[in-house]
């Protein structure tokens, strides 16, 4: 059959199931939009800004759990989709990203000139360190071959976006699709599965452990393990503590639950890990915000198993000065299935008693909650109340689409998960901005879902334009707006090392920001406003009760940061604000760093909790 190659593209990709792709028309890309706009089932959506686009197909695979798809024209069309790029590659998001490009007889080779045709950029060395797999198509008859190749790279092993810039001449051919050379997958794509007498070692460590914990990772969803992990942390009765990416795995209430860890996580869940005798980590990258620097300091008294797909990942402990006792590539559900297998070979009895080792993490985390026991009696807004009442208001299958800095501090450390609920996040990346393309993306997958956007107002200002998207097509998506005048988390990074001076980080020192209601209002927003903690409950419940979208101002105290939160240079258990050494010592079952028992004196911080 002759087809238009750019009707080939749309076809394609709807027999991939994507229903939306996110595309910013331009004249190097108007043909696979009409394209798009002419076959039924997979439609274009069109936001206001390229990288918007980017990271609404983000957010749409990331609900999904499938592949999702942005359209960028050629030169700043293309370039501007790179920051939602980073963020799908960081996080391991198979997302196909499609550049339109100059004509194939204006491109300008090895001319040496900068440009030759019209915004002709050379998008591929651009992109080539955050993709998987890119290329620029030059024979038409090789797109079949193209399309399936970048898709089964994003789809397999560690998944990731990959990219494929097509020249307008090359969109306008007609291809005889009968014909086309289709791509063949070899065993270079298979996942690797792990090792048995690994397997049998790690299970030797767990069995003579006395304060074991599981780490679970965002890798275990990406290979569809999340019932399967939560079954092992059962069947061992240990404690599990969470990345961001795998905060959703578990309810608040779970018994097993430890909360997170790492530079913003809890204090109860780093006393947790950084006292473990045993940690067995699966699918979680352990960068250094979960770690801590140095990276030696993490974990640094318990026997380490490390399961992750990448051996990459696994070769940066000795790099770093942290060897790992049993280092184990496998994707997630083969490692945990084995392993499970495994205890259930040895039997009940071989599982020891770890009830006082559990006590001990319950103790902690009624000693050491989230929530600042003073928060309730004040009269404005508290964030950690407000991310309790949030989760406990919201419908029981709420999408929570959070953006970066304190918003998603706050949202991980204090978030009552229930129900289905989950959070997304580019928990990599955190570029401001992202949620709200993000949640439009998952409000378009999920039309009937509850979707929240959780975002502060100098990440909303990065993408702003898109409160014209989500209302244009009627999206239900409750828009949580807090607004603490500026970049809250830099201004706590300034207390800790600048003397608590502010630049470009409020008001007062250089920022703008406008009347949001009035703004929301423009958009043609049903809006609300909130700042008194007496009425923050009921007017939560009547935001979410609404049935359409809803742009609420809650507003924060300038004050407020994240609390507790590690300062460079101290390891994760010793966060501020600092314990008494007396307190802080007898919750260490492992030997004290030096610089916690150095402890000196530190400027006051401003910022509270």
């Amino acid at each position: 059959m002759l087809q238009k190659l750019s009707d080939y593209i749309a076809d394609f990709l709807a027999a991939q199931g994507i229903r939306h792709v996110f595309v910013v028309t331009g004249g190097a890309s108007i043909h696979i939009l009409h394209s798009l706009h002419d076959r039924p089932g997979t439609g274009p959506i069109c936001p206001h800004h390229e990288q918007a686009g980017a990271m609404a197909a983000d957010g749409y695979a990331r609900a999904t759990g499938g592949l999702g798809c942005a359209v960028g024209t050629s030169g700043p069309g293309a370039t501007n989709l790179i920051t939602g790029i980073a963020g799908a590659w960081f996080d391991s998001i198979p997302v196909l990203y499609l550049t339109g490009q100059v004509t194939t007889f204006r491109l300008k080779g090895q001319s040496g000139v900068r440009q030759f045709g019209f915004q002709e950029t050379e998008i591929i060395p651009m992109v080539r360190p955050i993709t998987k797999y890119c290329v620029q198509l030059r024979d038409p008859r090789r797109i079949r071959y193209e399309l399936e190749k970048a898709v089964h790279i994003a789809r397999s092993g560690r998944p990731g976006p990959v990219l494929i810039d097509i020249p307008d001449d090359l969109q306008r051919a007609f291809v005889e699709t009968d014909d086309l050379p289709a791509f063949e997958p070899d065993a270079a794509y298979a996942a690797p599965v792990p090792v048995k007498e690994d397997i049998k070692r790690a299970i030797d460590l767990l069995l003579g452990s006395k304060r074991p914990v599981l780490i679970f990772g965002h890798g275990i969803r990406l290979s569809g393990a999340v019932a399967e992990a939560r079954a092992l942390a059962e069947r061992c009765n240990v404690p599990v503590l969470t990345t961001w990416g795998a905060k959703d795995f578990f309810s608040a209430s779970d018994r097993l639950n430890a909360g997170t860890f790492g530079t913003h996580g809890t204090r109860a869940g780093n006393f947790v890990v950084q006292n473990a005798d045993f940690v067995l980590s699966i699918g979680a990258r352990l960068s250094t915000r979960e770690t801590g620097s140095p990276l030696s300091s993490w974990a640094r008294g318990a026997h380490t198993v490390v399961i992750d797909i990448d051996r990459a990942e696994l070769n940066k402990f000795p790099s770093f000065e942290r060897e790992l006792d049993i280092a184990i590539q496998a994707d997630a559900l083969s490692a945990i299935r084995a392993i499970t297998e495994a205890i259930d070979a040895r039997g009940n009895a071989a599982l020891p008693d770890w009830t006082p080792w559990r006590a001990e993490v319950a103790d902690w985390m009624q000693r050491y909650p989230v929530t600042p026991k003073n928060a309730r009696s004040e009269s404005t807004i508290n964030p950690y109340i407000l991310m309790e009442e949030i989760s406990g208001v919201a419908q029981e299958d709420t999408y929570f689409f959070i953006d970066t800095g304190c918003a998603v501090a706050w949202s991980m450390q204090a978030l009552r998960l229930r129900g289905s609920q989950r959070t997304f996040h580019d928990f990599n990346n955190t570029a401001m901005g992202w949620a709200l393309p993000a949640a439009i993306g998952g409000a378009l997958a999920f039309p009937r879902k509850s979707i929240c956007c959780v975002v502060g107002d100098g990440s909303l200002m990065m993408n702003i334009q898109e409160l014209a998207t989500l209302k244009h097509h009627g999206l239900p998506v409750k828009v949580l707006l807090l607004d603490n005048s500026g970049y809250s988390m830099v201004r706590q990074t300034e207390v800790q090392w600048l003397g608590g001076v502010n630049v470009g980080t409020s008001t007062e020192s250089g920022l703008g920001f406008p009347d949001f209601i009035k703004l929301a209002q423009a958009f043609g927003f049903e809006t609300r406003e909130l700042s008194k903690s007496a009425d923050l409950k009921r007017e939560l419940a009547g935001i979410f009760a609404l049935p359409g979208a809803v742009f609420a101002r809650i507003e924060i105290p300038s004050e407020k940061g994240v609390i507790p939160q590690v300062a460079f240079g101290f390891p994760i258990e010793d966060s501020e604000p600092y314990l008494p050494r007396e307190e802080f010592i007898r919750n260490m079952k492992v030997a004290p760093l030096p610089a916690s028992l150095n402890l000196v004196d530190r400027p006051a911080n401003k910022m509270s909790a």
